[in-house]
């Protein structure tokens, strides 16, 4: 399932990732105050999140209970897929490439991903070489 998600977006789900089953007005709580938000416009966003599938609703109570049905994993790994094929071509390693010219590296980042491209390299050798 491709999924692509706007900053508000994300940042709903990621309250229910982080929450499980939420209202909406446990949703608008969190965001605050970063994002001051009314509630009918959290019922909105969560109400075209459930459309697309990203989110579901279930009633307990008297109140709509919102939960994510992606994972957060999945949400990257088809963000990042998006991003890689828009701007670079489809080619992971000007993706990579750009990271590390234009981002502040930070001490211990270059040995992590070393020891990324180690480990991808191991899973990819013919014969487990």
């Amino acid at each position: 399932m491709s999924v692509h998600l706007t900053d508000l977006q994300l940042a709903i789900v990621r309250v229910l990732w982080t929450r499980g089953a939420t209202t909406v007005v446990e949703v608008q709580e969190a965001l605050m105050p970063e994002r001051p938000l009314a509630h009918t416009t959290v019922a909105t966003l969560l109400s075209r999140l459930e459309k697309r599938g990203v989110i579901s609703r279930a009633i307990i109570g008297r109140q709509f209970h919102y939960r994510a049905e992606v994972s957060e994993p999945d949400v990257r790994r088809s963000m990042v897929g998006e991003l890689t094929d828009m701007l670079f071509a489809g080619r992971p390693a000007a993706l990579i490439s750009h990271l590390i010219a234009e981002q502040e590296i930070r001490p211990g980042d270059l040995d992590e991903v070393k020891q990324l491209i180690a480990a991808a390299e191991r899973r990819v050798a013919p014969n487990g070489r």
